[in-house]
């Protein structure tokens, strides 16, 4: 599975979970660690750790498993690291104060789209 096929699998799985303000960045330029950077939140620590939870359940089902994930327990900002697509799940709140699409404003969004059943297509 290539990283842009991981980074929309895993955009797709966040979104099945109520996702709110989804972003895909292609970071593969301004980053040596990483291809993509998922930002997405959830509306309480529990939602964001259930968006977590099904990311990381969809993946282990393929037989990928982070390199390390961060924050679970509280809720507040989790990181899941699976080498080239990095996940950034945030309670609404603490994503505003960090605001994590502005230090990453040169990269491009990865434009998509979603059909009814919470699928993922790339928009041609």
């Amino acid at each position: 599975m290539s990283s842009k096929e991981k980074a929309i699998l895993c955009a797709g799985e966040a979104l099945r979970f109520k996702a709110l303000n989804l972003v895909l960045l292609e970071v593969r330029r301004f980053s040596s660690f990483a291809d993509y950077f998922i930002i997405c939140s959830g509306k309480s620590g529990r939602q964001v750790q259930g968006i977590a939870d099904n990311i990381e359940n969809e993946l282990k089902t393929r037989g990928l498993k982070p390199i390390g994930t961060e924050g679970k327990r509280e809720g507040h900002w989790v990181l899941m690291d699976y080498g080239d697509v990095i996940i950034h799940i945030f309670y609404e709140p603490v994503r505003c104060f960090y605001d994590l699409e502005s230090l990453w404003s040169e990269a491009p969004r990865v434009e998509w789209e979603h059909g009814p059943d919470e699928t993922i297509s790339r928009k041609n």
